[in-house]
């Protein structure tokens, strides 16, 4: 049952991306031009998830299972490091270059678009390096 759960929330999310027009690279590189043709559509796409995410935190916060019944793990590390910032200066690179973060990128591959899937196999790359990486570093 939870596997049937899980894919109709992930159909609802790529439905989501898809109406949003957030699978378009050029609406993602038009939010980053601020210089150029500015599209301010993405933060309101943006503003959006926050909301949720503030809603679902809150309740979250609250509860000790999920909805599922399983036991509910949020997150405690309020750390800033430097795998931290590196992360998330190279996400924002990858996002900035190619107009794609991971959840369009999949949709978009999944439709067809050939640049979506290269982005998504540079992401896939990307991780696999990483773990190599992480592991050389645990030694």
């Amino acid at each position: 049952m939870h596997r049937i759960i899980e894919f109709f929330v992930g159909l609802l999310f790529g439905i989501g991306l898809l109406v949003s027009g957030m699978t378009d690279p050029g609406k993602v590189l038009g939010f980053l031009d601020l210089a150029g043709a500015w599209d301010p559509s993405l933060a309101f796409v943006m503003g959006g998830a926050i909301l949720v995410g503030v809603i679902a935190f809150t309740v979250a916060k609250k509860r000790t299972q999920t909805f599922l019944g399983d036991a509910l793990h949020l997150p405690t590390s309020r750390d800033i490091n430097h795998r931290l910032v590196f992360g998330s200066l190279l996400f924002g690179a990858g996002w900035g270059l190619a107009g794609f973060c991971p959840g369009p990128g999949l949709v978009a591959m999944g439709a067809g678009e050939l640049k979506a899937a290269l982005f998504v196999a540079a992401m896939m790359g990307g991780m696999f390096v990483f773990e190599i990486l992480d592991r050389r570093a645990r030694r």
